[in-house]
């Protein structure tokens, strides 16, 4: 890959590459290998702004695992102070679903 497509970013972390989607089209392939093997995380770009960021599989399960944390611990503090929860199925019925 060329050095000329990849630039740091101010926004994320020193490891993290920018690059435009245009050239990460052309270099679909390196860039997954990349991604999966090596574990470099990558901002794809549209018109100099963050559009999405590739990250390994490994990096999405630890993303998901501090949400659900994120989430339980926002349930129990509702729970603690009193709160009524409503039930995933009673949402749905609500809405129709």
């Amino acid at each position: 890959m060329s050095r000329a497509t990849v630039s740091k970013a101010r926004d994320v972390s020193p490891g993290t590459k920018r690059m435009s989607a245009t050239a990460a089209r052309r270099e679909f392939a390196e860039l997954a290998n990349r991604v999966a093997y090596s574990g470099e995380r990558i901002v794809l770009e549209r018109r100099g702004k963050g559009l999405m960021a590739w990250v390994s599989v490994d990096d999405l399960k630890l993303l998901e695992e501090i949400e659900n944390r994120l989430d339980l611990r926002a349930v129990r503090k509702r729970m603690a102070d009193g709160e009524e929860l409503v039930s995933w199925e009673d949402v749905k019925a609500s809405l129709g679903l």
